[in-house]
C-alpha cells in the first residue's frame, strides 16, 4: 500500500528547463545590449557548457563565463545579465499541466508528500512558494540537509524517516532516471518516471511506472491501494482532464 509520495521538483513539478533557457536568453540579450561583444548563440552555448560541467544551479555562472572568455569581469555587463535573467525567470516559472489537480487529489486521498531536490535550500523554497505549492508538502529535503545528491541514499533515507513510512509504502516520482529512479530503487522504493519532463532522451527508465501526464499518479496509487478497482473515480479523472 502506498502511503507517501516523494517528488523531485525540477522537470517533474515545474518546467525547469523552459525557465532556464528563457532566462539565459534574456540575460545574454541584456549583456549584449550593455556592450558585450560576442555572438549571442556562442555566449548561450558557453553558459550551458559551464552549467552542464559545474551544475545547473551554479549561482556564479556569468562571472565564470565572462572571466573565461575575456579574462576579466565588466560589472556593467554582469549586472545587466543578472537583472535580465531575474526578470525572465519570474515570467517563465510554470508548472506542468495538472500538477495542482494531482497534488490536491493526493491530499484528499490522505497521502503524505515530500520533495527531494539536489538544489540548495533557498532556491528550492523560492520555487515552491513562487509556484504556490508550499501547502502541499509535509517535508522538503534539499542538498543543504544532507550534503549529498541523488542517487545517494541519504536524501531518500531522511525523507523516509521524516515521513514515517517504509520504502514499500513510498513512491518516488522524478524525471532523471540515473538519480531519482536509481536512488529510490536502491532502497526498494516504488518509482514513477516523469517522462514528460525527460531532458535526456531516456529509453529505459527502470521505473515501476511511467508518466506521460502527472495526473496518472492518482490512478496508479488507487490501483495499487485498492487492487485495480477503478469505477467512478476513473471516469471523474477523465472528465477533469477535459
Amino acid at each position: 500500500m502506498i502511503r507517501a509520495v516523494i517528488f523531485d521538483i525540477d522537470n517533474t513539478l515545474m518546467d525547469f528547463m523552459r525557465m532556464k533557457r528563457a532566462s539565459v536568453e534574456a540575460a545574454v540579450d541584456a549583456m549584449i545590449d550593455a556592450g558585450l561583444m560576442i555572438q549571442k548563440e556562442r555566449m548561450k552555448e558557453k553558459i550551458f557548457n559551464v552549467y552542464w560541467k559545474e551544475g545547473i544551479e551554479d549561482q556564479q555562472i556569468f562571472d565564470k563565463v565572462l572571466l573565461q572568455e575575456f579574462g576579466q569581469i565588466d560589472y556593467k555587463i554582469l549586472a545587466a545579465g543578472i537583472l535580465g535573467y531575474r526578470r525572465a525567470k519570474e515570467g517563465h516559472m510554470s508548472l506542468y499541466p495538472h500538477v495542482h489537480m494531482t497534488l490536491t487529489h493526493l491530499v484528499r486521498m490522505g497521502m503524505k508528500m515530500a520533495v527531494i531536490s539536489d538544489a540548495p535550500r533557498l532556491p528550492v523554497w523560492m520555487r515552491i512558494v513562487g509556484l504556490g505549492l508550499q501547502h502541499y508538502f509535509d517535508h522538503v529535503i534539499t542538498f543543504d540537509d544532507t550534503g549529498q545528491k541523488k542517487p545517494s541514499p541519504k536524501p531518500f533515507l531522511l525523507a523516509l524517516e521524516l515521513l514515517g513510512t517504509s520504502p514499500s509504502q513510498t513512491l518516488m516520482v522524478g524525471d532523471w532516471a540515473e538519480r531519482d529512479i536509481v536512488g529510490a530503487k536502491g532502497l526498494e522504493m516504488k518509482t514513477a518516471f516523469a517522462r514528460y519532463g525527460d531532458e535526456f532522451g531516456t529509453v529505459e527508465s527502470g521505473a515501476d511506472f511511467e508518466l506521460a501526464d502527472i495526473l496518472e499518479l492518482v490512478d496508479i496509487i488507487r490501483r495499487d491501494n485498492e487492487g485495480g478497482q477503478m469505477g467512478l473515480f476513473e471516469g471523474k479523472l477523465e472528465k477533469e482532464k477535459t
